[in-house]
């Protein structure tokens, strides 16, 4: 019986194997359960990129729906899905803010000269103090959030075509009826 231990032990590890390999095509990788859908969207104040010496705050965006779009001049992915949302911010039906993250304010500003200006407001998180409290993981990152400011549907990685039609209008639409009395 000691002889065929390490033969099972073998079938076991092959086993987990199969079974993580498995799991792996079945799941989407870049679906991170946030702990903060339908919970309230952390304090925040933040200055704005083009007037530093004014900031937004949490408080002062209640009342209506916006889309966060966490960003960044550094970011290769930002650069992929900025042409998605110069052509698609004005359809979306709520305010894009976008969320410049660990960012020199410099050059985010010629980021957005060469590339376009797809955002309604623009604030600034240089230290990325903020987005650990938003659990942010990097950029690009989206969080739709309600006008009682609760967060109601994030994305990790880029805004596509695609996941605007298949995920964020439908959960934009579903924020609209809640307005509606």
């Amino acid at each position: 019986m000691n002889r065929l231990l390490p033969f099972f032990g073998f079938l076991l590890l092959v086993a987990l194997l199969g079974f993580g390999i498995w799991w792996n095509t079945q799941h989407d990788q870049r679906e991170v359960p946030s702990p903060l859908i339908n919970k309230p969207a952390p304090a925040f104040a933040l200055p704005t990129l083009d007037a530093p010496d004014n900031t937004v705050s949490k408080a002062s965006m209640l009342g209506k729906p916006y889309l966060i779009n966490v960003f960044a001049s550094w970011c290769v992915a930002c650069g992929e899905e900025h042409p998605v949302l110069m052509s698609e911010a004005s359809q979306l039906g709520v305010p894009l803010v976008g969320y410049n993250y660990k960012d020199a304010p410099d050059e985010a500003k010629a980021w957005l000269e060469k590339h376009g200006n797809p955002y309604s407001l623009i604030i600034v998180d240089r230290e990325g103090r903020t987005a650990i409290d938003f659990g942010v993981y990097g950029a690009p990152e989206s969080f739709l959030v309600d006008s009682k400011g609760v967060i109601r549907y994030k994305r990790i990685g880029p805004l596509t075509p695609a996941v605007i039609e298949k995920e964020l209008k439908p959960a934009i639409a579903v924020l609209a009826k809640e307005v509606q009395p």
